[in-house]
């Protein structure tokens, strides 16, 4: 039985990635007993901006936020993966957070991804995004019981 969208629950925090604190985009809901994780828009910080920006021959100008559009301008997001600048990875979903300082409820992940799919805009990452939280959604929570 499909999993209902008005039992899914949604997260402001990025749900994978290493570096996803330095990701602009990133959507996280979880599907029953799996987390629906989407990252993209990846800007390294600064000092990682200028070793790329050097390293591939571009010189930045300005200084500050004039200096970080430069680099948006001249050279773009980067890739967080081989050829994609978003991703979309699905994982069994965990105990939810409970610390403290942050209670925010999203599950731990394993890391082991189950489902992954990646694109090169906003927009696609947006609509495969939705489009995995319906393809795990239709597994319904039967298949989410380990054997």
């Amino acid at each position: 039985m499909t999993i209902d969208r008005s039992v899914w629950q949604w997260f402001g925090n990025a749900g994978h990635f290493i570096c996803a604190y330095e990701c602009r985009f990133h959507l996280t809901t979880q599907v029953g007993a799996w987390l629906v994780s989407t990252v993209g828009q990846y800007l390294p910080d600064s000092q990682v901006r200028e070793i790329a920006a050097r390293t591939r021959g571009v010189v930045l100008e300005g200084r500050g936020d004039a200096r970080e559009y430069d680099y948006l301008r001249k050279l773009g997001y980067d890739d967080i993966g081989h050829g994609r600048k978003f991703e979309t990875m699905v994982f069994r979903a965990g105990e939810p957070c409970s610390e403290l300082e942050c209670a925010c409820g999203l599950p731990k992940i394993d890391g082991q991804e189950l489902d992954v799919e990646g694109y090169n805009d906003a927009g696609a990452a947006t609509r495969g995004h939705y489009a995995m939280c319906e393809k795990w959604a239709a597994r319904g929570e039967a298949e989410a019981v380990p054997a």
